[in-house]
């Protein structure tokens, strides 16, 4: 059986980590789970070991969740990454499945999930640029890219640019049920918009670096 390795990062999701990993776990395909604590100050790692998680590493400050999740993978050499956010709802192991499988069978060389938001958001979700953290790789693809480009939100949009500038096959999966604990249920609503505000310009940003980084050959 291939290894595959799934690796969260997490920040201060103490009230979701459980049920997250306890998922995994019951997966027959999913060989380990890797919690990353990305400074988290609440019981996220705690929470994480007590679920199941194989691995839990508390890193001593926030430095986001691309370089939480580069951690996470010197932690593993399974050739399959599986990589997910910590705090979903909804997710079962027929999700993991149907993210998993076209890259175990050779069909895809990524896979993304998509969350539920609705049949006319999801059906635009697709044709919009993916940052589901949800999805499966072969483990090159994220090795081969340069650790500045991974850094914070910029890690989704370098997956996303990297296959298909290399023509390498990718897809997504829909995953019906499926939400997260939105900003606002964390921080309150206006810190939480402001953070959306914040996660928007970042996401703009990163497509234009990546890009900008292709042309110039340094991608």
């Amino acid at each position: 059986m291939t290894k595959v390795s799934v690796i969260i990062a997490a920040y201060n999701e103490e009230s979701t980590i459980g049920d997250v990993v306890r998922i995994f776990k019951s997966s027959s395909l999913i060989s380990e789970v890797i919690v990353i604590s990305d400074g988290s100050y609440d019981r996220t790692a705690e929470r994480a070991l007590n679920a199941g998680a194989d691995i839990v590493h508390e890193l001593p400050k926030q430095g986001g969740k691309g370089e939480a999740i580069s951690h996470g993978v010197t932690h593993t050499d399974a050739p399959i990454l599986f990589f997910a956010d910590a705090d979903l709802y909804g997710f079962t192991a027929e999700h993991i499945e149907k993210i998993l499988r076209p890259v175990l069978c050779g069909e895809l060389q990524m896979c993304v999930g998509l969350r539920d938001r609705g049949r006319l958001l999801t059906r635009l979700s697709a044709h919009l640029p993916l940052i589901s953290g949800e999805r499966a790789m072969r483990r090159a693809i994220f090795t081969n890219i340069a650790t500045k480009y991974v850094k914070g939100f910029m890690i989704e949009i370098a997956l996303n640019y990297y296959c298909r500038s290399r023509s390498l096959s990718y897809g997504t999966t829909y995953m019906p049920g499926v939400t997260i604990r939105h900003k606002m249920q964390k921080v309150g609503f206006w810190k939480g918009l402001g953070q959306y505000i914040k996660m928007g310009y970042q996401i703009m940003k990163a497509i234009a670096t990546v890009r900008f980084a292709r042309l110039a050959g340094h991608f």
